[in-house]
Formats: C-alpha cells, structure tokens, sequence
C-alpha cells in the first residue's frame, strides 16, 4: 500500500460501437414536415445535379420575400456572368421560360421556332447574362443583349440649343439585336434564396459548373450519343453538330447528288488508315461508310440514335400563315388553288360589264346636263 500511494490512475471506458450514443444534429437543409421545397430540377443522363455539386439546401416554398438587399446581391452576382447553355434558344421577341423545372416551349414547338427563326445559341454554347431584372412572381435573365435592344444610359441623353434637341450620342442606326432572354417563374412570388440556389433553378438551361463548352454539350445529348461522341464515333442519325463534335471539322467535302436528293459527303481520314465518308441530308447523317486499311468496306445505313426532327409540313404552313400578302402571279379575278369549285369542275365567269349606251342626237347624254330657259 505504501507503494501505491500518491500513484494516479487512468481509467478508460470503452462502448461498443453498436451501442455508443450519436449526438449528431441534423443536416443543414434536410425538409422536416414544415418545409416544403420547390421542384428542383432531375440531373441530366450522365451528369451530376447541381444539388449533389453545391450542396445547397432547397428553397422552400413557405420562404419570405425576397429582401431589398438579396436582390442587390442576385443582380450584382450574375450581371456580366459567364455560362454554358444546356437548351437552345430560338431567335426573334420570345425567350424561354423556366417552370417547376420545364421549359417552354419544347419538343417539337421548340424545333419548329428554331426552324423558323434560328437559334439566338445553341447547346454548349457559351452566353453572357447582360441584363437581370426581378419582378413579383418572376426573374427575367436578358442573355447576350436580350431579344430587344436596350439603350445606353448616356444615349438618353440629349443637348438642348436654338436648332432642337439633339442626343449627345448622334443618330445611331437602330441595332438588330441577336440575343434571347430567360425567364424564371415560381408558384407565388420570388422568395428569399441565396445565389447558389438560384443556380440550381437554372441547372435545366444553365449550367455555371462546365468547364468548357465541349463539357457543357455533352450533357445536353442522350447517353448514347455522349459516349458516341467522347469515341470519336459517328452514328447514323447524328446531327451536323454531334458529327463536328465526335469528329471535328472534315478535312474534305463532297457536294454530290443521288437522283433528286442532294447530299454533303464528309471525308475523314486519309490511306493507307481508314477512312470514313460520312453522308450527310438535310442536317442529318443517313449513311456511313468505312474503308478500312485492309481493303475492307463497311457500310452503315441504319439509324442508329432517333432525335426530334421538326414538321417540315406544319413549318411550310406556319410560314403561309405568317405571310398572308405573299407575292402571286394569279391575275386579278383568278381563283386560288384552294377556293372550293363547282361539281362541274369549272369556275363561273366574272360578271361582264354593262354595255355602253349610245348618245342622243343634241350632244346630250347620261352625266351631262342640258340648260334652257
């Protein structure tokens, strides 16, 4: 006992890890039975979503207003930003607009604008927004310039003298603006968010994570196409784009025609390798051809991958709609081509006009007045 004393001990208490207590709050963002978030947007086939990137808890949709302050911050935080477009924009006065994670419009209505009108940017394509406006139940995004022109401050400005008012910036030429515009709507009103939650809203047509535009378009096609296109393969369905974009640009080109069907032929490759003739009509591969190094020809013709083509039909009649005063070399008082006829197959003739009536003697006649006394 004398040797024990003034001795310290330590004592050591081990649990069992099945047992041991877990103190862990919970994670900053899960939903409890009060929170209700808004529809965040699916990840893509191939990518990561932006929730899984950033981290950032959802926006419920029981949240305040949007403070004066946040939207300072919002509008200074992506005013002059860089990003990578996931969806194409048609070009003209409408934009597209962002709902519970949809677009509009889409599918066929939107091949039908960018048929009609062009794209304002294609899918991959890099874009500036250049304009952020918040308003009660929407934020509206102008995107390279937007699709109206907007006036330089200084430009409204005007010098005042004996000739008239003048702006201090001279008559310009009215630009013809190029750009698009996104808007993003919520079910009430703009609520309280953070900036990177905004940019998981805009994950659908947005992306602020791609590195570069070759990233940003492979997460736009189907899966089989993106793996196509990383290797280096051409399928028989592809568009003009996906072929640039598995194969870059073809170092040869052969315009030729097969009967009454004009065609490109993309020339890859040089002997003694192989060598690829990709055949291409209207903006669509429709025929491969592989000449390997030994002698051997392989030929593709089967559509591989299927994507949505436009109605070249309801284009052409959209566009006659569009333009009722087109130009005809009908003569005047010609039916049209679609103007119901008679079951005999023959249009009736025009009234023919009354005949002239001949004149009195006395020189007075219709429309001519004879005085007397």
């Amino acid at each position: 006992m004398e040797r024990l004393r003034g001795a310290s001990f330590l004592i050591v208490l081990v649990f069992p890890l099945s047992v041991a207590p877990t103190f862990a709050p919970p994670a900053y963002g899960q939903a409890s039975d009060q929170v209700k978030p808004l529809t965040l947007p699916a990840a893509t086939s191939g990518t990561k979503s932006a929730r899984q990137n950033s981290g950032a808890p959802p926006v419920s949709i029981d949240a305040p207003h949007m403070s004066k302050q946040t939207r300072y911050e919002i509008i200074r935080d992506f005013e002059t930003q860089i990003v990578y477009a996931r969806s194409a924009f048609p070009m003209g006065t409408k934009g597209l607009t962002l709902k519970d994670g949809s677009t509009s419009p889409e599918g066929m209505e939107l091949q039908q604008a960018l048929a009609l009108w062009g794209p304002a940017i294609k899918p991959g394509d890099p874009a500036q927004i250049s304009y952020v406006q918040i308003k009660p139940d929407h934020i509206h995004f102008d995107i390279n310039g937007g699709a109206i022109h907007r006036k330089k401050w200084y430009e409204h400005i005007e010098v005042s003298g004996t000739g008239g008012a003048s702006p201090i910036a001279g008559n310009q030429s009215p630009q013809n603006p190029h750009g698009t515009y996104l808007d993003l709507y919520f079910p009430k009103y703009v609520p309280e968010m953070s900036a990177q939650q905004l940019r998981d809203l805009l994950l659908p047509v947005l992306d602020f994570n791609a590195r570069n535009k070759e990233e940003a378009y492979l997460d736009t096609v189907p899966p089989k196409v993106k793996s196509a296109i990383e290797a280096h393969y051409v399928m028989v369905g592809m568009s003009t784009e996906m072929v640039l974009h598995a194969k870059g640009k073809p170092p040869k080109k052969v315009r030729e025609k097969d009967g009454e069907t004009d065609y490109e032929e993309w020339i890859y490759g040089e002997p003694p390798q192989d060598v690829d003739f990709v055949r291409i009509v209207d903006d669509e591969v429709v025929r491969v051809e592989t000449m390997k190094s030994g002698g051997q020809k392989l030929v593709r013709t089967d559509r591989e991958v299927i994507l949505p083509r436009p109605d070249r039909d309801t284009e052409a009649k959209k566009e006659q709609e569009r333009q009722p005063n087109a130009p005809t070399m009908r003569r005047p008082g010609e039916d049209a081509d679609d103007v119901p006829k008679p079951a005999t197959g023959a249009s009736p003739m025009p009234p023919m006009p009354p005949p002239d009536l001949p004149t009195p003697p006395g020189g007075s006649g219709p429309g001519q007045m004879v005085a007397s006394r």
